[in-house]
């Protein structure tokens, strides 16, 4: 049997393991690991298992292991880490979609009962119907005010009643009532809160932006810039053809009003001193646009008509 390893050489261990994830992966989801068990864990392993490998640890050892390392590769990106290893943390490490890989670990959670103490992580709100326990059980109901009648010798819930608000603390009798009542209001997993990529650290909200969403807040900027440039009159490329435009606009206006006058300007001029001209214009285009109408309305007459039928396609006269 092989002898038990030591305190420090399982941190040695743990050293030499963290580093060489480190030289191996560039992408890595620092997630929370509040309330879940080894079991748990142990399945989110599996489920990862190939492109993806799961680290947990404590943070001292962790951020230790990161800023040596990053002094003997002299890779500093990696110490962006650092800063994200706050309260129960653990560390995956994976070469495959982020995306991909979040939304699987947000798979396996677990649900779990409601412990006193503990801080809700979302509203529990108990359903109105048959509880199945005996009258001598109203006491709990009473207490937490939820409003119940007798029904066939057992308690019914008549409306449905927020127990519990979210980010408060499971009480006593809560948590007595929620046990009695067979309910596991909560569900605990890993929780991806931020992500590291190749350096750059974001927000896991940024993996759900798809293509459209990036066009989209791209042409809001650049429509802020474009509107910023017009308003102080600074020219940049997003604003350059709607200052030309404007430009050519006051150039047109001072043509018209004064003799100075140019190529462009001329034909203005000319319509505006004889507006018939633009009835000339525009009254070829009316008639061929009139006379298409028509042509096009015998055509579908002459395709609509049926073609008539002899008697003697019927096979007899009219006098036979």
């Amino acid at each position: 049997m092989a002898p038990k390893a030591t305190k420090a050489e399982k941190k040695i261990a743990y050293d030499q393991k963290m580093c060489q994830l480190l030289d191996d992966y560039t992408q890595v989801l620092v997630a929370a690991a509040d309330n879940v068990g080894s079991n748990q864990l142990q399945n989110i392993r599996k489920g990862l298992r190939g492109d993806s490998v799961v680290l947990m640890g404590k943070n001292t050892m962790m951020k230790r292991t990161i800023r040596v390392h990053a002094e003997k590769s002299g890779n500093q990106t990696i110490l962006n880490l650092i800063p994200l290893l706050v309260g129960n943390v653990g560390l995956i490490f994976t070469k495959g979609d982020l995306k991909e890989v979040s939304e699987e670990v947000a798979k396996y959670k677990v649900g779990a009962p409601a412990r006193v103490g503990l801080v809700a992580p979302v509203d529990v709100v108990v359903p109105p119907g048959n509880t199945g326990l005996d009258p001598s059980q109203t006491s709990f109901f009473q207490v937490l005010n939820i409003p119940t009648k007798i029904n066939k010798g057992t308690v019914e819930i008549i409306t449905p009643v927020e127990l519990i608000k979210k980010g408060e603390k499971v009480g006593s009798s809560e948590a007595a009532l929620l046990a009695k009542l067979g309910i596991r209001p909560f569900s605990y997993g890993l929780v991806v809160l931020s992500v590291y990529d190749n350096g750059s650290v974001f927000s896991p909200e940024v993996l759900d932006l798809t293509e459209d969403d990036l066009v989209e807040k791209f042409a809001m900027g650049v429509s802020m810039v474009t509107s910023l440039s017009l308003a102080i009159s600074y020219p940049t490329l997003a604003a350059a053809p709607h200052m030309f435009t404007n430009a050519y606009k006051n150039v047109l206006a001072i043509a018209v009003e004064t003799d100075y006058s140019f190529p462009l300007a001329d034909k203005v001029k000319e319509y505006l001193e004889d507006p018939s001209k633009f009835a000339v214009a525009a009254a070829p285009a009316a008639t061929a646009a009139s006379g298409a109408a028509p042509a096009a309305a015998k055509e579908e007459e002459k395709k609509e008509e049926p073609a008539e039928e002899s008697d003697d396609d019927l096979g007899f006269s009219l006098f036979d």
